[in-house]
């Protein structure tokens, strides 16, 4: 009976090493998916844009973050859906980035400065050979621009 439970203990372990390898292939695809884990310092960010879309009933707002250095520009871009017509509004500032933190602060809202200024937490992640911007409150996803404009 004891050599039965020694057999049972012996080969339960030699599975869990098993799944163990599975399971760390999961969390570790997963984690990629989230933007965990990547150590992206290296890549270089400066004369980036990133695109952001989101198409509401009556409108579609287009968000555009251009990088320059420690400038950053921040453009949003209203569709009238009923009317056809386009607004838009072009914030400046700076960024700071910690590896795969940059925080984007744009405190002149066409050369004049605001009171509030436009505030942005973003995590770079990469994805495919693709470039992203996460933000960190929203999980709103921004793009590079030369990713998806790529040919092929």
């Amino acid at each position: 009976m004891r050599k039965f439970f020694i057999g049972i203990l012996f080969f339960g372990t030699l599975g869990l090493q098993a799944q163990y390898g599975t399971l760390n292939e999961i969390l570790n695809r997963l984690e990629e998916r989230k933007g965990i884990n990547q150590n992206l310092e290296s890549v270089n960010i400066d004369n980036k844009k990133f695109v952001f879309i989101k198409d509401a009933e009556d409108h579609t707002e287009r968000d555009f973050i251009i990088i320059k250095g420690n400038d950053a520009t921040y453009v949003e871009v209203f569709d009238d859906k009923a009317t056809g017509e386009s607004s838009s509004n072009v914030f400046t500032g700076d960024i700071v980035r910690r590896k795969n933190i940059i925080s984007l602060r744009a405190d002149k809202l066409e050369n004049k400065k605001v009171p509030l200024p436009v505030t942005k937490t973003l995590l770079l992640t990469r994805q495919k050979d693709i470039l992203y911007l996460i933000d960190v409150n929203t999980k709103d996803r921004w793009i590079d621009e030369a990713s998806y404009s790529k040919k092929k």
